[in-house]
Order: structure tokens, then sequence, then C-alpha cells
């Protein structure tokens, strides 16, 4: 006796926003109005990923530096016709994605130019911990994670998405969701311990 077959599941929603996905497509299709709205949309969170990148690896940033670093983030995201940007699946929010990618750029950088001793205002001696080696772990880890927050439901990966790859505070996160503020630490704590499982 032949089973009703059960129709498949659903792919999960992507994450991306209608507006990410007509930014993304404009830029794509090479339209100059829609690349500059994605550099004024996301200059400052570059900006903010290259400083931040560089605190976490005790590495001082002179301003030269930092706009250089912008740059480059920028520039990898054109190379190769937009490739990068191509390969945006819409699995994550795009702040989410170009931030993953331009920790990876800015983490390079950081280790390229302490090797070379061409970053003005830094220090002659490269920091033991800060090698390619260590790039390459930080990257994947950053991709396991993205892999285990397909075991969230949207709500517990978009907290998750906030606070520990996009670096926002407890504030910040409260104002962008509408979430009391003392609830966010437990359901992070929560989602942390599905994530764990």
């Amino acid at each position: 006796m032949n089973e009703p077959m059960t129709p498949p599941a659903a792919p999960p929603a992507p994450l991306a926003t209608p507006d990410e996905q007509r930014l993304l497509a404009a830029c794509l299709a090479g339209d100059p109005a829609g690349w500059h709205e994605f550099i004024g949309r996301f200059g400052g969170l570059f900006v903010h990923v290259a400083e931040r990148t560089a605190v976490q690896r005790r590495t001082p940033l002179a301003p030269a530096d930092r706009d250089d670093l912008v740059a480059e983030i920028f520039l990898t995201c054109v190379r190769n016709d937009a490739a990068l940007l191509r390969g945006f699946a819409g699995r994550a929010s795009l702040p989410t994605y170009l931030t993953v990618i331009a920790r990876r750029v800015v983490a390079r950088a950081l280790v390229r130019r302490l090797e070379s001793g061409h970053v003005t205002g830094l220090p002659a001696t490269i920091d033991s911990a800060a090698t390619p080696r260590d790039d390459l772990a930080r990257a994947v880890d950053r991709e396991h994670v993205e892999a285990l927050l397909q075991r969230l439901d949207t709500d517990e990966a978009k907290l998750v998405r906030l606070h520990h790859l996009e670096g926002r505070s407890y504030g910040e996160i409260s104002r962008l969701t509408g979430m009391p503020l003392g609830s966010i630490g437990p359901a992070l704590s929560r989602a942390k311990a599905k994530m764990r499982a």
C-alpha cells in the first residue's frame, strides 16, 4: 500500500530584507545610484569593523590606516565583477554578511601590514598571536557560527547576529528590536545553549 508522500519542508525564508535585495540588485546591475547608496549605508559599518577588529587584535590604527582598510573592504566587494556580492545567498542579513567579509579583509590586511612594517603608528614587532593561521581559524569559526545559527528560530538568530557578529550593545539591540533590555541577556543565553546542544 502506497503511503501518501509528505511535501518537502519549505526552505527557511531568506533573512535579507526586500530593501537589501533591491540595493544589491541595483549594485550588481552597475547602477551608480545603487553604489552611492551602498557606500553611504555600509561605510560606517566598515569603519566600525576596522576599528573593532584592530582593538580586538591589540593593534592601534592611525586614521589613514583605518581609511585604507575601509577602502580595501570596498575594493574586495567589487573585485572580480563583485563576485562576493553575487555570492550573497540571503541566509543572513546583508549587514551580517558584509561584517564577516569586512572582518576577514581587515584581519588579513593587518597581518600583512604588520609583517611588512607598512602601517603608520603600529609597533615594529608582530604580535605572535596575529598570524595568517589564526585568521583562517577565526574565519572557519565564523562560518561554523553561521551554520549553528540555522538551528535557531529567526528572532533568536537575529539576536545572536546583532550581539556576537555585529558587536551591538544590549541598548542598541533593544532599540533595533523593541525587546526589553532585561530580556536580552537571558534570550542570548537560551540561544547559545541551543547552539551548544
